[in-house]
């Protein structure tokens, strides 16, 4: 993610009208919450009774293949087996257990190069070897497919859905964008998508659905720009060049530009020239060029939030206009039945004003009016 008195009646028919999809809305669109503090390596015996409150249908956590909280930081002698013992799964073992245990489904995002598999360059580079990624995804599909053994007798809960990669058209989370004009994490990302779909699939379980994508709503296009970085149409079609075939669903995060915002407003456009993000107001503009390029592919948000002032002034609205904005955005998401899948960011407002504020509850745990808002989505 990048940090930055109409009726919902209304809302959903205007979306509707302006997207590439028919009337009818999304029926089984599942509802969640993707908020790593509170979920992967939080007080997660307080959350998960916070979450089954919220009528929380899927919960969404990183599965660091590298990096800090990372599965295998060192190289594993047979990185198809879960078993090896270069791999430390206990962390996610936990949370797939708690989140069984309460009626949550999981939804797996795999990030993040551990050092010996790309030269030391970072976790936010590609690995140099494809295979590599291809075999730790194996693992973690045989880790999660509902038949492996678990310490406790039984079988670990099963993993159906999964990400490949975090917002692949940020420089934050792959780099680099460019090298000279040519888009670079497009090329390396196709790679990596590649490999987690086929390593995810590799085990034959039914009902596994790998999205790709995961893209952040904007970017600049420009190579020589301090921050280079891709717009998500723009990274869709450099994908489906560099030979993207294979996934079960698109994944986006449409975020708003700015406290002035809503819902339904369509991204600025400058001298006439196309709008390079993608929010929920111009959202059909996604689902039209992935129907032009990949046909009737399902669709994901597993992110979106609005922050909220206090505390944040900058790009915070009020309680009140997140609990409307919250309600108005999953009617908008419903109305497109491409979308299975809504997520908001975050359960919690991160303590720090730096970090990011658009939680159903305070720092301090208070209730905002959105938790009731969310509450109601099941409803």
């Amino acid at each position: 993610m990048q940090r930055w008195g109409v009726t919902i009646a209304i809302l959903v028919m205007a979306i509707a009208a302006s997207a590439a999809t028919p009337a009818s809305g999304s029926r089984y669109m599942r509802i969640g919450i993707y908020d790593e503090a509170q979920t992967l390596y939080g007080p997660i015996d307080k959350t998960m009774p916070v979450l089954k409150q919220l009528h929380v249908q899927e919960v969404r956590l990183n599965l660091y293949w590298g990096a800090r909280y990372g599965v295998a930081t060192r190289r594993p002698a047979d990185a198809t087996d879960p078993a090896d013992p270069a791999y430390d799964w206990s962390l996610y073992d936990r949370t797939v257990r708690y989140a069984n245990q309460y009626g949550l489904h999981v939804l797996f995002s795999i990030y993040g190069t551990p050092a010996w598999a790309n030269g030391g360059k970072g976790p936010n580079h590609a690995p140099t070897r494809p295979i590599d990624l291809r075999n730790f995804a194996l693992a973690a599909a045989k880790r999660y497919g509902g038949q492996y053994p678990d310490s406790s007798g039984g079988k670990l809960p099963p993993v159906k859905e999964w990400l490949a990669w975090n917002e692949p058209n940020n420089p934050l989370f792959l780099a680099p964008q460019y090298v000279g004009n040519r888009i670079q994490s497009a090329i390396d990302y196709t790679k990596i998508c590649n490999a987690i779909y086929t390593g995810i699939h590799a085990t034959l379980y039914a009902n596994e659905r790998v999205a790709c994508g995961v893209t952040a709503p904007r970017g600049n296009n420009n190579p020589s720009s301090t921050r280079p970085s891709v717009s998500p149409l723009a990274f869709l079609r450099a994908v489906n060049n560099a030979g993207l075939k294979n996934f079960d669903a698109w994944a986006h995060h449409p975020y708003y530009a700015g406290p002035n915002d809503t819902p339904t407003t369509k991204p600025v456009t400058t001298k006439g020239a196309p709008a390079t993000a993608v929010t929920l107001g111009n959202f059909g503009d996604l689902t039209k060029l992935l129907t032009q390029l990949y046909g009737n592919k399902r669709i994901w948000i597993t992110e979106y939030g609005y922050q909220t002032n206090p505390p944040d002034p900058l790009f915070g609205v009020s309680y009140a206009k997140q609990a409307t904005y919250l309600t108005q955005a999953f009617a908008i998401a419903r109305a497109n039945p491409r979308i299975d899948m809504m997520l908001w960011f975050l359960l919690r407002d991160e303590p720090g004003l730096g970090g990011w504020q658009s939680g159903l509850l305070t720092a301090s745990g208070a209730k905002k009016p959105a938790f009731a808002a969310f509450q109601k989505l099941t409803q």
